[in-house]
């Protein structure tokens, strides 16, 4: 009889201790939550993201999940409200939230985000599903996970009024663009000869940036054919450096390619090489940099959208000066000036040259991971393993960044100056939004 109530006493105990674990204690890791953005991501691949368009939805999507893990602080000290342009108007703190689970939440608000925002997003529900029987055999009840799905819900649709408002709508219905006729104008290049990616993405509202074009690059060296001009001896370095290419320089070109749109031919036949984003890339820098740190869940959250806002508008403000400049691609110049049979290492991208948007981008992510994990966080970056390239080492996220501008070069597909002043706006913009968010940041810094 003893041993009969000895047992009962411990299974009500393991009971009780599984209810107040449900509600008090994380199911749910950063590394969940990576592994979440991971899948998101994925079907980005699978959509044929472009850069911009990934940047975008990462920022919706983790501003979100920092939105939905601000809910359950009394203050809502974690939140976003009024810091991003426009966000004042949102009120997700105001979604009870009695009896949610947190970490399930912010986990289950990534892919409701992006089951919503991408246009393959439908593919999400399976995870969503085994996201949701995970929590049952984590012991989290029934009722704290249904709780957790109406909050998530609700979340979604109350983001949802801030997110159509940024005028990416509008942009379908602006006026067609047209390349400009002449040799120093961007025009469409082989092998797909595709049409320009989002001319109009200046448009967009910024998260952080006055505007688009408060950080603009000087000008782009004058198109001139004259052997001496400053024009011609960039275009010839790209052609000279190509000519003498090394095994190293060709790596490090490769593993920083992040070219949504490659399109492989084989005779008549053309398919598409599916490969990550740039903002995807610096994502998964981001994930990696957490796990290595063991961050919390709610710090990993709150990185990845400080880290997200700055990526979308760095593609924000170099958008609008690749179409203001609008210049030719070196492929093009190349095969009109110097040598007709020349084709770059990478495939160029459909979209003008000036400036080099993995410059801005690059060095925007990395000042604000700088300035969250310091100057010397050395790391392993295997974010291109899956697309059969190695992993490469880094001693800080400057130094990927400046390894991710100077690819550009080796690759075939940028000028010398699209690359220095794509790195000055990355590093005014990284500047600027570190300064504009500094309580963010200090908050960070002290958990």
């Amino acid at each position: 009889m003893k041993l009969i109530l000895r047992n009962l006493f411990t299974w009500i105990a393991l009971l009780m201790s599984l209810t107040v674990h449900a509600k008090n204690s994380p199911f749910f890791s950063s590394n969940d939550y990576v592994k979440a953005l991971k899948k998101v991501t994925d079907i980005m691949v699978n959509d044929v993201t472009s850069p911009v368009a990934a940047s975008r939805y990462y920022a919706y999507i983790t501003i979100a999940a920092n939105e939905v893990l601000a809910g359950f602080s009394r203050d809502g000290a974690n939140s976003f409200l009024t810091l991003l342009n426009g966000f004042k108007q949102i009120d997700v703190l105001q979604i009870p939230n009695t009896e949610n689970n947190k970490e399930l939440s912010a986990i289950l608000l990534v892919f409701k985000m992006g089951e919503k925002l991408l246009p393959s997003g439908y593919l999400l529900k399976t995870s969503i599903d085994s996201l949701l029987v995970v929590a049952s055999k984590k012991g989290i009840s029934k009722t704290t996970i249904n709780n957790s799905v109406a909050y998530v819900e609700a979340a979604v649709q109350q983001m949802l009024p801030y997110i159509k408002s940024d005028g990416f709508a509008s942009l379908a219905n602006l006026r067609r663009y047209t390349p400009v006729t002449g040799d120093a104008y961007w025009q469409p290049t082989q092998p797909a000869f595709m049409v320009p990616v989002e001319p109009h993405w200046n448009s967009l509202r910024t998260f952080i940036l006055d505007s688009a074009q408060q950080f603009k690059p000087l000008p782009p060296a004058v198109y001139d054919t004259n052997t001496t001009s400053v024009y011609f001896r960039q275009l010839k370095e790209v052609y000279d450096i190509s000519k003498k290419s090394n095994a190293a320089n060709n790596a490090v070109a490769m593993f920083w390619d992040c070219n949504p749109f490659a399109v492989q031919q084989m005779g008549h036949v053309q398919f598409g090489l599916k490969k990550i984003s740039p903002g995807g890339h610096w994502i998964g820098i981001t994930g990696i940099a957490c796990i290595t740190k063991k961050y919390s869940l709610q710090k990993t959250v709150q990185v990845h959208a400080l880290v997200s806002v700055v990526l979308a508008d760095a593609f924000i403000a170099c958008w609008d000066e690749k179409y203001r400049s609008n210049r030719v691609r070196p492929e093009t110049a190349i095969n009109k000036l110097i040598d007709h049979r020349w084709h770059p290492l990478l495939q160029t991208p459909p979209f003008p040259e000036y400036v080099s948007g993995h410059s801005v981008a690059s060095t925007a992510a990395a000042s604000v991971l700088t300035k969250i994990f310091g100057e010397n966080f050395s790391f392993n970056d295997n974010t291109e393993v899956e697309f059969e390239l190695p992993v490469r080492k880094f001693a800080s996220f400057n130094a990927a960044a400046a390894e991710a501008a100077v690819s550009r070069l080796y690759g075939g597909i940028h000028y010398r100056d699209a690359i220095d002043e794509g790195i000055w706006q990355g590093k005014k913009i990284g500047e600027y939004s570190i300064k504009k968010l500094n309580n963010y940041f200090k908050m960070i810094s002290t958990q």
